[in-house]
């Protein structure tokens, strides 16, 4: 007991410093960067930036991956963006050839005609329903270019603005926006037009 008493005393009036190497350490440890050479430090600085550049590189070739892995997610996205869509067209395709194939075995063209209204009724449905896409009409309204295409005009002198007279071809909207235009003819007054 006395011994360590001793020791402790003779580290404690020596400045505290413990001299005695922890378990596992070595000399080499202990040196500092300061301790090296000039040739050491290049080395050492020479070997980090070799690390550096190797994980750069490697880092490149990851994001050049990502983003040809990222094209061509995109591209097949493009590519098969329609097959809900068309998968939900398919049956109406069949009906409409089972329909043909109907009327050409038989002479009743009111059969048919009932047939092939109930497959246009079926897809305008689905469309609208499932996928967002509604027809519209634009017969007696105000003539509006980002709805409107004129194809025929009229003069009339009982009226204050272009007024659509008659859808020649309805209009579409895919969800409130207007993807084609109906075609219309349309009322224009005398005053208008020259």
């Amino acid at each position: 007991m006395k011994d360590e008493a001793d020791i402790a005393e003779n580290n404690s009036a020596a400045g505290g410093a413990d001299n005695s190497e922890k378990p596992g350490e070595t000399a080499q440890e202990e040196a500092t960067p300061a301790e090296l050479t000039p040739e050491e430090k290049i080395a050492e600085l020479e070997a980090q930036t070799a690390d550096l550049r190797d994980q750069l590189l490697r880092k490149a070739a990851d994001f050049e991956n990502f983003r040809k892995r990222n094209n061509q997610d995109k591209q097949n996205a493009i590519e098969y963006a329609n097959q809900s869509l068309l998968l939900d067209i398919i049956p109406v395709i069949d009906d409409l050839e089972r329909a043909i194939q109907a009327g050409e075995a038989s002479s009743d063209n009111k059969t048919l005609l009932e047939g092939v209204k109930m497959i246009e009724k079926r897809l305008t449905s689905q469309l609208e329903t499932k996928w967002g896409l509604k027809r519209f009409t634009s017969e007696g309204e105000p003539f509006d270019p980002n709805r409107h295409e004129a194809l025929m005009v009229e003069k009339a002198p009982d009226i204050a603005e272009a007024v659509v007279k008659e859808d020649l071809s309805r209009g579409y909207l895919l969800k409130e926006r207007v993807i084609r235009t109906s075609k219309v003819k349309v009322l224009m007054p005398e005053a208008i037009q020259n």
